[in-house]
């Protein structure tokens, strides 16, 4: 561990040089990456630092158990008691820093959402839990884009794509992708019984364009009317888009900008993050192992949480993590959910590497 503590330690030097180099600064694009590099190499040289700070403290208090001035040396021994219980709690801080970093986490992400079982209860869900991704990206003070909504008469949305962007948003919402199923008493229910439903969520990377090698060639760009509920005609333009992906079937509609132009980036913007997604999967797929380590594959039919409003729980069934304050959380206030996921993948991937040494 220390060895690479040491390599990482003398790569942030050497990047904190090339930063200051005319060569560099002039270089637009170089500039950027060494900087994004820089500012994902501080938190563990920090850390580092901290720890052999703590030791080298440590070394020198102890030279003073040598004096002749017993209020001394019972001042050093007090200080070395205080200091050692330290070391053991930073070298897991470093363990957990030192885990390989998805390199998906810094992106941005693109979100769908759908009814699924349950007919207008499962789109009047869809939409609460559009609503509390909104609540959860204004907390963290992310920015939310619609790209394109099929609204429910009865509320809600049959389906819903949209972006986040903001800091490091896939590393906090990559566990979310699965059914999430809702337990309560429809508005439309007379007779008070509870019904089940589920929506379910994908939430993928933002590909960049060098990612994935989307042959325009391969697509194709169908124009029509915009609609609202019901089918209702927002517009009498053909502003809206539908992209066909010819060779995988993948087939996107945008609806929601103001020009067809519009509408046509988004579009091919949510192909670009589907196809990555696919080829993620089809990744995981062949390293077996490493995909059945994480905390969920990202595939549609697994159930991952259940809100159940009677008893105000939600329990995300991965992790058998349940929480009696599903009125916060439906709310936006998702964050204890996150940090327990987090907290789990983390400590996996600790046994995992502990296993392989």
């Amino acid at each position: 561990m220390f060895d690479r503590l040491d390599a990482i330690e003398a790569r942030y030097e050497k990047v904190m040089k090339l930063l200051s180099d005319p060569k560099i600064t002039s270089d637009v694009n170089q500039l950027k990456e060494l900087s994004k590099e820089l500012s994902s190499l501080e938190k563990v040289v920090k850390k580092y630092r901290e720890y052999k700070s703590i030791l080298n403290q440590i070394e020198e208090t102890k030279k003073m158990l040598e004096d002749d001035d017993p209020d001394i040396v019972e001042m050093a021994e007090m200080e070395i008691e205080t200091l050692k219980p330290k070391i053991p709690k930073i070298e897991e801080e470093l363990k957990v820093l030192l885990i390989p970093k998805d390199p998906n986490d810094e992106k941005n992400v693109i979100v769908e959402i759908r009814g699924a079982a349950g007919g207008d209860e499962a789109n009047i869900f869809a939409g609460d839990l559009y609503r509390m991704y909104s609540k959860y990206a204004e907390a963290m003070n992310w920015k939310i884009e619609l790209l394109n909504a099929e609204e429910s008469e009865a509320g809600g949305f049959s389906s819903i794509e949209f972006m986040i962007t903001g800091d490091k948003v896939y590393s906090h919402l990559k566990y979310e992708s699965g059914a999430h199923r809702v337990q309560r008493v429809p508005q439309t229910e007379t007779q008070g019984r509870i019904h089940t439903s589920t929506a379910v969520v994908l939430v993928m990377p933002e590909a960049e364009e060098v990612e994935v090698d989307l042959n325009l060639d391969d697509v194709r760009i169908d124009t029509f009317c915009s609609s609202g509920p019901g089918g209702q005609s927002v517009n009498t333009t053909k502003s809206a888009i539908r992209v066909t992906h010819m060779p995988t079937g993948l087939v996107v509609s945008c609806q929601d900008a103001k020009s067809q132009h519009e509408n046509k980036a988004n579009a091919l913007k949510v192909l670009r993050a589907r196809l990555y997604d696919l080829i993620m999967k089809e990744r995981e797929e062949k390293e077996g192992e490493e995909r059945r380590s994480k905390i969920g594959t990202g595939d549609r039919s697994e159930k991952i949480r259940t809100y159940n409003y009677p008893q105000n729980r939600v329990t995300d069934h991965r992790i058998g993590f349940t929480l009696q304050q599903l009125d916060r959380v439906i709310e936006g206030k998702l964050e204890p959910i996150i940090e327990a996921l987090i907290t789990e993948e983390q400590k996996r991937q600790l046994e995992k590497d502990t296993n392989e040494v």
